[in-house]
């Protein structure tokens, strides 16, 4: 069972960046001398082992991209034989072909000690019922939550994704104290047991929401809190890394990046070059410790910015900002960055204004427009015009502060946008380019 280990995690910072440096300079040995890939890319860069004489010096090794493990697909990146590999994972392969990860044994460990930190930082235990509502399989959610859970000492319900109402007879039932899902899903939840006549605040000991896998915002983690009476606690993680290792701590204020296990650079996405503390840009990871895919200088996509400030929980190691927006994800509509996660976090401080949203650019001559729709609660659904239009206008004009580019509003009734029980899609983009 894990416990909170204050040697490690309260390690002053000075020591724990001497153990990132021993770290990096005995992974740079290893790649550079029993990995085909990571040896020719040093040699490109001409690079040598030799050269890493501090952890400022990693700026001097290649970035990595999705791209190099598609094109490696399924296993050249590999760096131990195949008969090392004790599992396989794949991601969505939402912006691509799927890329294949391997585990060793030691891989499975560390990612399951990784995430089970995390949630013994949240305050979870062995008296803790933990639903797991991410997808079991390739999918590398709902297992790496599951063996977290046990390595931490509580009971697990994995219940995987779809079948609500019985996800919340199980809740009731089991007395479900925390549930690993993506945000909208939660919310998806909440409604399906409003329809069951159910109140997951006042009718379940569900308390604590383990969320991730699709940006969300403050407004969005208040949303929920207030309405269902569970407090979100921002989880993270992609494929390539592991899965999810990473998470905010009970004070739900940066989440932590355990730096004996990876290391953090945060970069101008432009430039590829480190940007001021505290300052936001694109995150870049390497992972320390991992034997069957390592993962050196990784550009993750994700914008967020390092917390320059000691958490008052007393870990040191480093913090991120929640997610900004991706790079990749991002929308250049007339010339303007807009991120997803930008439009929900104005619509959730409307009041009037639902869980659920859709994004729709399209190009009309030259001109790229942008459509929102959004669902509008019950109670603030109505026949009278002029109230529905007063509130369209409300939430144009809020979105055209917020994103200094102008949408038009579309107002739709409760339950009629899409729905999903994995990642949320909000935008559909049908430009051509």
């Amino acid at each position: 069972m894990v416990v909170w280990e204050p040697r490690i995690e309260n390690m002053p910072p000075e020591e724990l960046e001497a153990l990132q440096y021993r770290s990096m300079k005995t992974l740079v040995y290893r790649l550079y001398s029993f990995s085909e890939f990571y040896h020719a890319r040093m040699r490109a860069a001409n690079v040598h082992p030799d050269d890493i004489r501090s952890l400022k010096d990693v700026t001097k090794l290649p970035f990595m991209s999705k791209k190099d493990l598609r094109d490696g697909y399924p296993d050249k990146t590999f760096a131990v034989p195949r008969k090392e590999v004790v599992r396989y994972h794949a991601s969505s392969g939402t912006t691509g072909k799927p890329t294949i990860v391997g585990y060793t044994k030691n891989d499975i460990e560390n990612w399951t000690n990784s995430l089970a930190r995390s949630l013994t930082s949240i305050g979870l235990g062995p008296n803790d019922v933990i639903q797991i509502s991410n997808t079991y399989g390739l999918f590398t959610g709902g297992i790496g939550f599951h063996y977290a859970a046990e390595r931490i000492g509580a009971a697990v319900v994995p219940a995987s994704t779809g079948n609500t109402e019985r996800q919340i007879e199980l809740i009731q039932d089991l007395g479900v104290t925390a549930m690993a899902a993506t945000p909208s899903y939660m919310l998806h939840l909440g409604e399906v047991a409003e329809r069951m006549g159910i109140s997951i605040k006042n009718d379940t000991k569900l308390r604590v929401g383990l969320l991730g896998a699709e940006p969300w915002s403050i407004k969005m983690r208040d949303r929920i809190e207030d309405w269902l009476g569970v407090k979100g606690y921002n989880c993270y993680g992609t494929s390539e890394l592991s899965g999810p290792m990473f998470s905010e701590c009970s004070e739900r204020d940066g989440i932590h990046i355990w730096g004996d296990m990876a290391y953090v650079e945060i970069i101008d996405p432009e430039t590829g070059e480190h940007v001021a503390p505290g300052e936001k840009g694109e995150m870049v990871l390497t992972m320390l410790q991992k034997e069957a895919l390592p993962i050196v200088r990784f550009r993750i996509g994700d914008i967020t910015s390092i917390d320059p400030e000691p958490c008052p929980c007393g870990r040191t190691h480093p913090r991120i900002r929640r997610i900004f927006g991706r790079v990749d994800d991002m929308l250049i509509v007339r010339g303007i960055n807009v991120f997803p996660s930008q439009v929900q976090h104005t619509l959730m401080s409307i009041p009037e204004v639902g869980e659920h949203f859709q994004i729709i650019v399209e190009r009309k001559g030259t001109l790229d427009t942008m459509l929102v729709k959004v669902e509008i609660k019950k109670e603030a659904f109505t026949d009278n015009i002029v109230k529905l239009m007063e509130i369209r206008e409300r939430i144009a004009h809020r979105l055209k502060n917020s994103l200094n580019v102008g949408a038009t509003v579309e107002l739709v009734e409760p339950g009629t946008l899409p729905r999903y029980e994995g990642k949320s899609r909000f935008v559909v983009d049908k430009r051509e380019f």
